[in-house]
């Protein structure tokens, strides 16, 4: 399975029920995909001035 995430989505590929699964994964810590989303581009932005300072 293959997990990109995107400016503004995600893309899951693979086969349904590992889909299904990662789903799952990640409904327990989000409530919605754009939580997801939101909290991917910050950690992003947090790992990059981590490596500057």
């Amino acid at each position: 399975m293959k997990l990109y995430v995107l400016e503004k989505g995600i893309v899951l590929t693979g086969k349904s029920w590992e889909i299904k699964q990662k789903l799952k994964e990640f409904q327990v810590k989000y409530e919605f995909v754009s939580d997801w989303i939101h909290d991917v581009h910050s950690s992003k932005k947090e790992r990059i001035l981590t490596r500057i300072k």
